[in-house]
């Protein structure tokens, strides 16, 4: 029996490779991921990593060119990324102390963009 493979299966599964070759190269620079696709009743959350006292909340997109994934989070996915980010520090507080920001790291195929500080909580 052969088993047809929707779209949405499909996106699903390159969202999940894009998520994980992100959390992989933030690895490499030092960073422990707290969490992957941490979702809350306000948002969600792609990655949460932390490196030292610096927490961040990245948000991870794949298109056909880097350029393009990073511009392809919009107004809107930002004020749910930093509304899920307050709700995540709710339930742990002991992060508060934390410095934070809010990055995107589009994908590629297997090129990575990372950009740190892509927003603040207060644009």
């Amino acid at each position: 029996m052969t088993r047809k493979v929707t779209e949405r299966q499909r996106a699903e599964a390159a969202g999940r490779f894009s998520e994980n070759l992100a959390a992989w190269f933030l690895r490499l620079k030092g960073f422990r991921i707290l969490s992957q696709r941490y979702k809350s009743p306000v948002g969600e959350i792609d990655i949460i990593a932390k490196r030292g006292r610096l927490l961040v909340f990245v948000e991870v997109k794949a298109r056909q060119t880097t350029d393009d994934a990073v511009e392809a989070i919009s107004h809107k996915n930002r004020q749910r990324v930093i509304a899920a980010a307050n709700a995540y520090l709710g339930r742990n507080a002991h992060l508060a102390e934390c410095d934070m920001r809010y990055d995107i790291i589009g994908i590629a195929g297997w090129r990575v963009h990372h950009v740190p500080h892509a927003w603040r909580s207060d644009d």
